[in-house]
């Protein structure tokens, strides 16, 4: 299994793709909830989960519970209503990307974590 997380480090953001086992922190929580950096390469650092999108890219929904796809009503600003299909909060299998913020740093930076990595890259 493999999720491909989209980090917020305030005006900027970092890709990574893990896959198992370091994946399987992620299964079974939910946006608002903290997850340890540790688990997946980031010494010190802790996330919180702020959304994601499916394999179909139908985004995460923090109001509706479960890990299944389901019709929301949205209310527009003239007043009418648009049903739109959305994610349910849990982190499953049908997730492909999981968005996250820091809500505790490390003692690395976060942007040494990635430049390390383009290095070997631009290098082979």
């Amino acid at each position: 299994m493999e999720f491909k997380l989209t980090i917020n480090d305030g005006p900027k953001s970092y890709k990574k793709v893990v896959k198992d086992p370091e994946s399987n922190v992620f299964i079974g929580l939910r946006i608002g909830d903290t997850v340890k950096g540790d688990a997946f390469g980031f010494e010190g650092y802790e996330f919180t989960i702020n959304g994601g999108s499916d394999k179909a890219g139908f985004p995460m929904h923090k109001g509706v519970a479960g890990a299944d796809r389901a019709k929301i009503l949205k209310k527009l600003k003239n007043g009418s209503s648009i049903r739109k299909t959305v994610m349910g909060n849990t982190i499953s299998e049908g997730i492909s990307q999981i968005n996250l913020t820091i809500k505790k740093k490390g003692k690395k930076e976060l942007k040494e974590y990635f430049e390390t990595k383009e290095e070997e890259q631009s290098q082979a």
